[in-house]
């Protein structure tokens, strides 16, 4: 049961990344349509320099975890996590729910002018 045999610390960290990297495109865009309001959002635009590091450390992050959660369950000790069908299902639903927030944070730039 091992950390970094199972691929859970990259998908976490390409979440965050993903997450972080729409922030400030898709961020406005969200809180404007829950209804929040105020000059505080325009400030959300001040990550946008680092955009293209939160994208890069998502997408090392995803490759990483796609390389624990992928592997064949031969490679798994009986009893670790990794040999569980259930966890790798779930790690599995869980990395390409990641991989779609990276590919809406990696074109949400070029189809914003449409909602705009």
């Amino acid at each position: 049961m091992s950390e970094p045999n199972n691929g859970r610390t990259a998908l976490f960290a390409g979440g965050l990344a993903a997450i972080l990297a729409s922030t400030c495109c898709l961020g406005p865009l969200v809180l404007i349509a829950l209804g929040f309001s105020g000059a505080w959002i325009g400030n959300l635009t001040v990550l946008e320099p680092y955009r293209p590091i939160f994208i890069g450390v998502a997408l090392v992050a995803l490759f990483f975890a796609w390389r624990r959660i992928y592997r064949p369950v031969q490679a798994c000790k009986p009893g670790e996590i990794c040999a569980i069908p259930q966890v790798r299902a779930a790690y599995k639903l869980i990395f390409w729910s990641v991989a779609a927030l990276i590919v809406v944070a990696l074109g949400f730039p070029y189809v914003m002018p449409f909602f705009y």
